[in-house]
Protein backbone atom coordinates (compact mmCIF):
# COMPACT_ATOMS: atom_id res chain seq x y z
CA UNK A 1 0.00 0.00 0.00
CA UNK A 2 3.16 2.39 0.71
CA UNK A 3 4.15 1.59 -2.99
CA UNK A 4 0.79 2.72 -4.26
CA UNK A 5 0.76 5.95 -1.70
CA UNK A 6 4.08 7.10 -3.36
CA UNK A 7 3.18 6.15 -7.14
CA UNK A 8 -0.06 8.37 -6.52
CA UNK A 9 2.26 11.23 -5.38
CA UNK A 10 4.84 11.15 -8.15
CA UNK A 11 2.18 10.59 -10.18
CA UNK A 12 0.27 13.95 -9.28
CA UNK A 13 3.81 15.96 -9.33
CA UNK A 14 4.93 14.52 -12.35
CA UNK A 15 1.65 16.11 -14.04
CA UNK A 16 1.86 19.58 -12.26
CA UNK A 17 5.66 19.32 -13.92
CA UNK A 18 4.10 17.85 -17.62
CA UNK A 19 1.67 21.36 -17.53
CA UNK A 20 4.43 23.52 -16.74
CA UNK A 21 6.33 21.96 -19.70
CA UNK A 22 3.67 22.18 -22.22
CA UNK A 23 2.76 25.72 -21.07
CA UNK A 24 6.74 26.70 -21.54
CA UNK A 25 6.69 24.77 -25.19
CA UNK A 26 8.75 22.63 -23.97
CA UNK A 27 7.75 19.77 -26.59
CA UNK A 28 10.37 17.22 -26.41
CA UNK A 29 10.94 17.23 -22.81
CA UNK A 30 6.39 17.07 -22.25
CA UNK A 31 6.54 14.19 -24.80
CA UNK A 32 8.89 12.58 -22.66
CA UNK A 33 7.29 12.99 -19.16
CA UNK A 34 4.02 12.27 -20.67
CA UNK A 35 5.38 8.59 -21.76
CA UNK A 36 6.83 8.39 -18.48
CA UNK A 37 3.47 9.02 -16.51
CA UNK A 38 1.53 6.95 -18.56
CA UNK A 39 3.47 3.97 -18.00
CA UNK A 40 3.82 4.87 -14.09
CA UNK A 41 -0.50 5.11 -14.01
CA UNK A 42 -0.49 1.97 -16.09
CA UNK A 43 1.69 0.39 -13.48
CA UNK A 44 -0.46 1.66 -10.56
CA UNK A 45 -3.55 0.19 -12.47
CA UNK A 46 -2.90 -3.04 -13.58
CA UNK A 47 -1.43 -4.10 -10.01
CA UNK A 48 -3.32 -2.03 -7.38
CA UNK A 49 -7.10 -2.10 -8.92
CA UNK A 50 -9.41 -4.73 -8.00
CA UNK A 51 -12.11 -4.57 -10.53
CA UNK A 52 -9.99 -4.69 -13.42
CA UNK A 53 -11.29 -4.26 -17.13
CA UNK A 54 -9.51 -5.52 -19.86
CA UNK A 55 -10.47 -2.91 -22.39
CA UNK A 56 -9.49 -0.29 -19.96
CA UNK A 57 -5.97 -1.98 -19.57
CA UNK A 58 -5.65 -2.36 -23.37
CA UNK A 59 -6.19 1.53 -23.40
CA UNK A 60 -3.56 2.84 -21.19
CA UNK A 61 -1.08 -0.02 -22.79
CA UNK A 62 -2.18 1.35 -26.49
CA UNK A 63 -2.01 5.16 -25.55
CA UNK A 64 1.12 4.45 -23.61
CA UNK A 65 2.48 3.11 -26.83
CA UNK A 66 1.39 5.91 -28.61
CA UNK A 67 3.26 8.40 -25.74
CA UNK A 68 6.71 6.70 -26.17
CA UNK A 69 6.30 6.35 -30.14
CA UNK A 70 5.36 10.28 -29.74
CA UNK A 71 8.65 10.74 -27.29
CA UNK A 72 11.08 9.13 -29.87
CA UNK A 73 9.79 10.73 -33.18
CA UNK A 74 10.96 13.83 -31.39
CA UNK A 75 14.52 12.29 -32.21
CA UNK A 76 14.35 11.25 -35.55
CA UNK A 77 15.08 13.34 -38.72
CA UNK A 78 12.58 15.81 -39.81
CA UNK A 79 10.31 14.42 -42.85
CA UNK A 80 10.49 16.59 -45.65
CA UNK A 81 7.06 17.66 -47.26
CA UNK A 82 6.81 15.42 -50.09
CA UNK A 83 7.80 12.17 -48.21
CA UNK A 84 5.42 10.25 -45.78
CA UNK A 85 5.74 10.68 -42.04
CA UNK A 86 5.02 7.16 -40.97
CA UNK A 87 5.35 8.49 -37.59
CA UNK A 88 2.47 10.32 -37.95
CA UNK A 89 0.01 7.92 -38.72
CA UNK A 90 1.28 5.43 -36.63
CA UNK A 91 0.69 7.26 -33.65
CA UNK A 92 -2.54 8.65 -34.57
CA UNK A 93 -4.11 5.38 -35.59
CA UNK A 94 -2.85 4.08 -31.94
CA UNK A 95 -4.61 7.21 -30.43
CA UNK A 96 -7.62 6.12 -32.52
CA UNK A 97 -7.19 2.43 -31.37
CA UNK A 98 -6.89 3.79 -27.47
CA UNK A 99 -10.03 5.74 -27.72
CA UNK A 100 -12.15 2.64 -29.84
CA UNK A 101 -11.13 0.63 -26.76
CA UNK A 102 -12.87 2.92 -24.49
CA UNK A 103 -15.62 3.22 -26.98
CA UNK A 104 -16.00 -0.52 -26.56
CA UNK A 105 -15.67 -0.70 -22.96
CA UNK A 106 -18.94 1.23 -22.78
CA UNK A 107 -20.74 -0.51 -25.49
CA UNK A 108 -19.81 -3.94 -23.14
CA UNK A 109 -21.69 -2.90 -19.95
CA UNK A 110 -25.03 -1.09 -21.71
CA UNK A 111 -28.29 -2.85 -22.21
CA UNK A 112 -28.18 -1.60 -26.13
CA UNK A 113 -31.82 -2.54 -26.69
CA UNK A 114 -32.83 -0.01 -23.98
CA UNK A 115 -30.85 1.92 -24.43
CA UNK A 116 -32.38 2.43 -28.22
CA UNK A 117 -35.91 2.16 -26.40
CA UNK A 118 -35.39 4.52 -24.15
CA UNK A 119 -32.92 7.49 -25.59
CA UNK A 120 -33.84 7.40 -29.13
CA UNK A 121 -34.36 10.84 -29.30
CA UNK A 122 -31.39 11.85 -27.32
CA UNK A 123 -29.28 9.22 -29.78
CA UNK A 124 -30.09 10.98 -33.14
CA UNK A 125 -29.37 14.17 -31.58
CA UNK A 126 -26.34 12.99 -30.81
CA UNK A 127 -25.49 11.81 -34.04
CA UNK A 128 -26.20 15.22 -35.82
CA UNK A 129 -24.27 17.00 -33.58
CA UNK A 130 -21.14 14.54 -33.78
CA UNK A 131 -21.38 14.75 -37.84
CA UNK A 132 -21.48 18.84 -37.37
CA UNK A 133 -19.07 19.29 -34.69
CA UNK A 134 -16.51 16.74 -36.68
CA UNK A 135 -16.73 18.49 -39.91
CA UNK A 136 -16.84 21.61 -38.52
CA UNK A 137 -13.23 21.00 -36.00
CA UNK A 138 -11.65 18.95 -39.23
CA UNK A 139 -12.55 21.86 -41.43
CA UNK A 140 -10.57 24.30 -39.66
CA UNK A 141 -7.32 22.32 -40.62
CA UNK A 142 -7.96 21.43 -43.57
CA UNK A 143 -5.46 23.19 -45.67
CA UNK A 144 -2.87 22.44 -43.49
CA UNK A 145 -3.29 18.83 -44.38
CA UNK A 146 -2.90 16.24 -46.93
CA UNK A 147 -5.57 14.63 -48.31
CA UNK A 148 -4.88 11.20 -46.20
CA UNK A 149 -3.63 12.99 -43.37
CA UNK A 150 -7.35 14.88 -43.46
CA UNK A 151 -8.56 11.45 -44.28
CA UNK A 152 -7.04 10.59 -40.29
CA UNK A 153 -7.52 13.62 -38.35
CA UNK A 154 -11.56 13.45 -39.17
CA UNK A 155 -11.40 10.00 -38.40
CA UNK A 156 -9.69 10.87 -35.16
CA UNK A 157 -11.87 13.46 -34.02
CA UNK A 158 -14.73 11.47 -34.88
CA UNK A 159 -13.86 8.59 -32.16
CA UNK A 160 -13.15 11.19 -30.01
CA UNK A 161 -16.84 12.64 -30.26
CA UNK A 162 -18.22 9.42 -30.02
CA UNK A 163 -16.42 8.36 -27.12
CA UNK A 164 -18.04 11.89 -25.70
CA UNK A 165 -21.21 10.73 -26.74
CA UNK A 166 -21.25 7.30 -25.78
CA UNK A 167 -19.98 8.37 -22.13
CA UNK A 168 -23.42 10.67 -22.24
CA UNK A 169 -25.62 7.56 -22.99
CA UNK A 170 -23.74 5.33 -20.63
CA UNK A 171 -24.23 8.36 -17.93
CA UNK A 172 -28.10 8.53 -19.04
CA UNK A 173 -28.47 5.00 -18.70
CA UNK A 174 -27.29 4.23 -15.99
CA UNK A 175 -27.18 7.28 -13.70
CA UNK A 176 -23.72 6.73 -10.98
CA UNK A 177 -20.76 7.63 -9.94
CA UNK A 178 -19.05 5.77 -12.04
CA UNK A 179 -20.41 6.94 -15.05
CA UNK A 180 -20.47 10.39 -14.31
CA UNK A 181 -16.16 10.40 -13.60
CA UNK A 182 -16.07 8.78 -16.75
CA UNK A 183 -18.56 11.41 -18.22
CA UNK A 184 -16.66 14.32 -16.41
CA UNK A 185 -13.35 12.65 -18.57
CA UNK A 186 -14.08 12.11 -21.52
CA UNK A 187 -15.43 15.78 -21.65
CA UNK A 188 -11.92 16.90 -20.25
CA UNK A 189 -10.05 14.82 -23.25
CA UNK A 190 -12.18 16.36 -26.20
CA UNK A 191 -11.40 19.33 -24.77
CA UNK A 192 -7.99 18.83 -24.09
CA UNK A 193 -7.99 17.72 -27.96
CA UNK A 194 -9.95 20.42 -29.51
CA UNK A 195 -7.36 23.18 -28.41
CA UNK A 196 -4.73 20.93 -28.67
CA UNK A 197 -5.52 20.67 -32.65
CA UNK A 198 -5.97 24.62 -32.18
CA UNK A 199 -2.42 24.69 -30.27
CA UNK A 200 -0.66 23.07 -33.32
CA UNK A 201 -1.86 23.74 -36.71
CA UNK A 202 -4.03 26.95 -36.28
CA UNK A 203 -3.12 29.45 -33.23
CA UNK A 204 0.60 30.06 -32.24
CA UNK A 205 -0.45 30.89 -28.40
CA UNK A 206 1.88 29.36 -26.26
CA UNK A 207 -1.10 28.97 -23.47
CA UNK A 208 -3.02 26.90 -25.44
CA UNK A 209 -0.12 24.63 -24.16
CA UNK A 210 -0.62 25.02 -20.61
CA UNK A 211 -4.75 24.93 -21.31
CA UNK A 212 -4.58 21.33 -23.43
CA UNK A 213 -2.22 19.31 -21.07
CA UNK A 214 -3.62 20.92 -18.44
CA UNK A 215 -6.97 19.37 -19.39
CA UNK A 216 -5.60 16.28 -20.24
CA UNK A 217 -4.04 15.36 -16.83
CA UNK A 218 -7.16 15.94 -15.34
CA UNK A 219 -9.08 13.63 -17.75
CA UNK A 220 -6.65 11.01 -17.18
CA UNK A 221 -7.28 11.79 -12.94
CA UNK A 222 -11.12 11.22 -13.75
CA UNK A 223 -10.73 8.32 -16.26
CA UNK A 224 -8.33 6.44 -13.01
CA UNK A 225 -11.22 7.33 -10.70
CA UNK A 226 -13.55 5.48 -12.69
CA UNK A 227 -11.61 2.64 -12.61
CA UNK A 228 -11.61 2.46 -9.03
CA UNK A 229 -15.26 1.47 -8.93
CA UNK A 230 -16.83 -1.58 -10.00
CA UNK A 231 -19.84 -1.60 -13.12
CA UNK A 232 -22.84 -1.67 -11.08
CA UNK A 233 -27.15 -2.11 -12.22
CA UNK A 234 -28.45 1.33 -13.50
CA UNK A 235 -29.63 3.83 -10.56
CA UNK A 236 -33.06 4.66 -11.93
CA UNK A 237 -33.78 8.68 -11.68
CA UNK A 238 -36.69 8.34 -9.40
CA UNK A 239 -38.97 5.78 -8.06
CA UNK A 240 -42.44 5.35 -8.20
CA UNK A 241 -43.63 4.77 -4.11
CA UNK A 242 -47.22 5.01 -3.36
CA UNK A 243 -48.05 7.30 -0.47
CA UNK A 244 -49.73 6.14 1.63
CA UNK A 245 -52.05 8.58 3.59
CA UNK A 246 -53.62 7.81 7.09
CA UNK A 247 -57.37 8.15 8.09
CA UNK A 248 -57.40 10.61 10.65
CA UNK A 249 -60.17 9.87 12.46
Amino acid sequence: MLVKKIIKVVLLLLGAVYILLQGLAKEVEGAILSAIILMLLTWLYASWTKHRSKFFLSFLVTFTIAQVLNAISWYTPEVPLDKTDYFYYVINMLYIVAYALLILKTIKQLNLKTIFSELTIPIVVLVVLDVFCVTLISGTTEGSFSYYQYVLEYAYNAFVMALLSFALIDYMYRNNSKSMLFLIGTIFIAFSEIIQLAYFYILTDDSLGFVYSFFLVVAFFFLYLQSQHKVTDPIPAYVDEPIEVENLQ
